[in-house]
């Protein structure tokens, strides 16, 4: 819809308010409810509503907080949840007076990479499509404080409740540790659960392909979006978010998309697929390795060489790299091969459809502002094509199982957030190419991660510390 049509809609559905959101720079959506009134014709497009942006994560000094929603038409839902009838619309982000674009605006990035892309000739479309597991749990306690810290999960259907009593007695049915891909109901017992969410997805017009449940036991489950371009795939990933999040609500549930949230089962990923099209082709659809192109080829040899930067931002949770070990199918190896889930890249070979071709990387995870998240992947992307980075040769073998000596030969994934952001501080030029980013964004992106949740992690006692070193 353009603005004339949202108005008109307002109008026509008796919509009750208005529900402007952004994205913070971290990654989460913020919001703010506006009555109809203040959408009568549509100057408020143009003229946009102002809001404190001293109040957001990372974002304004108090001395310059005054900052405005400029609301984008092409984004309307209407709100599933909501009580009252309203109305969603995603907003950009501006500076009062001139109307500039906020450059700590996630979205503005997102959409200026999209621009990047045509302005090199290379391609003049971005495809995204990022597979977003997710758990879903009965009971979850957490907390911490001077004298003590803890958390407590639980999950109806999780292995470690084989032997709880239950009202109505304990029937059994629970999955074990790495075997939840995918029985059928009742073991699976989140079916219905999901099949809700995905009619909740479809309302608000996104597009749907499978839901299944995933490997972990306690509730870790998959619902695929189809692919789309990189700004609207990035609204999706916080617009999917909501509908799931709020739909487990609904149902005396919570989702979670923390990649690590229970010890020795796997982690919670968000598999990333990707591809450059340019004049309605494909331009990863080839003859060479896996039906690549030489361009998609060089494509991987960018986000492989960029790798051990660009996870500070595809994964930037201290808890993404308790979820990057070996064991659990998440992929800590800079390698790329067609089938092979070990790797970081995959090069999925289900279609010989040219229109298929894509590259799939596997490290990230949905703690991921996608704004961010899916920029730098294309920055990285296009950094290898213009420089014609060799990925070097595929690995077809199980990487977990290769010896010593070989293992030794591939390069590793950071090990932690902190290695991840001292590499980002020193590897970023490809991510300020067409001022996509700009070092204010990377500076600030570095500073709070170190400040919010490096340093105040490490400086904390674990629990588990207590167990080795408590009688030493």
């Amino acid at each position: 819809m353009d603005a004339k049509a949202v108005i008109e809609k307002i109008k026509k559905d008796g919509i009750f308010q208005v529900d402007i959101r952004f994205m913070d720079f971290p990654g989460l959506w913020q919001h703010c409810t506006y009555p109809v009134s203040q959408f009568q014709d549509e100057s408020v497009f143009t003229d946009g509503l102002g809001f404190d942006g001293s109040s957001i994560r990372g974002w304004q000094a108090i001395n310059e907080s005054d900052m405005l929603l400029m609301p984008d038409p092409s984004s309307a839902f209407i709100d599933p949840f909501a009580k009252y009838p309203t109305l969603v619309m995603i907003a950009d982000i501006a500076i009062p007076g001139t109307k500039a674009k906020y450059t700590r605006d996630p979205r503005h990035i997102a959409k200026k990479s999209a621009e990047y892309l045509k302005s090199t000739g290379i391609g003049d479309t971005a495809y995204f499509g990022p597979e977003l597991e997710f758990f879903v749990f009965d009971d979850i306690r957490y907390g911490y404080g001077p004298s003590g810290g803890y958390f407590f999960l639980d999950s109806d259907e999780a292995v470690w409740n084989t032997g709880r009593v239950e009202e109505g007695g304990n029937l059994g049915y629970k999955v074990r540790h790495k075997e939840g891909y995918f029985p059928v109901p009742p073991t699976d017992s989140q079916m219905d659960l999901r099949s809700e969410m995905v009619d909740y997805l479809q309302k608000v017009g996104i597009e749907i392909e499978a839901h299944h449940h995933e490997v972990a036991t306690a509730g870790q489950a998959e619902i695929d979006m189809r692919f789309g371009e990189i700004v609207k795939m990035a609204d999706w990933t916080l617009m999917y978010k909501y509908i799931l999040k709020n739909t487990a609500i609904k149902n005396g549930k919570t989702v979670t998309f923390m990649p690590k949230p229970i010890y020795g089962d796997n982690g919670t990923g968000m598999h990333v697929h990707q591809s450059i099209w340019k004049g309605g082709k494909n331009l990863f659809a080839g003859d060479k390795y896996a039906g690549l192109t030489q361009e998609g080829l060089w494509y991987i040899g960018g986000i492989l060489k960029h790798a051990p930067s660009l996870v500070a931002l595809t994964n930037p949770s201290m808890n993404s790299y308790k979820r990057l070990v070996p064991g659990f199918e998440a992929p800590i190896k800079l390698a790329y091969s067609a089938r092979n889930r070990s790797a970081a890249i995959r090069i999925p070979v289900y279609s010989e459809n040219p229109k298929a071709k894509r590259i799939e990387f596997r490290t990230p995870d949905a703690t991921a502002n996608p704004y961010l998240a899916f920029s730098a992947m294309l920055m990285a992307g296009l950094d290898g094509i213009q420089n014609k980075i060799d990925p070097g040769e595929p690995l077809d073998k199980n990487i977990y199982d290769l010896p010593p000596e070989e293992q030794a030969k591939v390069r590793n994934l950071p090990g932690s957030l902190e290695e991840a952001l001292n590499n980002l501080a020193n590897d970023h030029q490809y991510l300020l190419k067409g001022d996509v980013f700009t070092k204010d964004v990377i500076e600030t992106w570095i500073e709070y991660k170190i400040k919010e949740e490096v340093r105040a992690i490490d400086s904390r006692p674990h629990p588990y510390e207590f167990f080795l070193y408590f009688d030493m």
